[in-house]
């Protein structure tokens, strides 16, 4: 006897949806939280929530030139993330806080 699961559509809806808590989420870890390592992975969770959004309106609309821009945004992302991480170790080194509130500027 072969086990078969049922066949469920996914609509643009199901990852528009995805998308908005995706970006709800992030927003909420940016405003919310005050440790810079959290705010960043937020600002990540943010910006592959626009990906995916994004990528699910190129893929129903049969136009797979966003697909491309994903693929640079991403690549920017993961330069953006290797820059801010080196910032966030620098500040930790130099004052041993990592907290948003205590940080005034990059000034000595």
């Amino acid at each position: 006897m072969e086990l078969t699961l049922p066949h469920f559509e996914l609509s643009l809806y199901h990852f528009i949806g995805l998308s908005m808590v995706l970006f709800v989420t992030g927003a909420m870890g940016v405003l919310l939280r005050r440790n810079v390592l959290i705010v960043l992975m937020s600002l990540e969770l943010m910006l592959n929530a626009a990906n995916l959004a994004l990528v699910a309106f190129s893929r129903f609309h049969a136009q797979h030139d966003a697909q491309v821009a994903v693929f640079l945004i991403m690549a920017v992302a993961a330069a953006e993330v290797a820059i801010g991480l080196s910032i966030v170790v620098k500040i930790f080194r130099d004052r041993q806080v990592i907290n948003v509130d205590l940080i005034r500027g990059l000034k000595r």
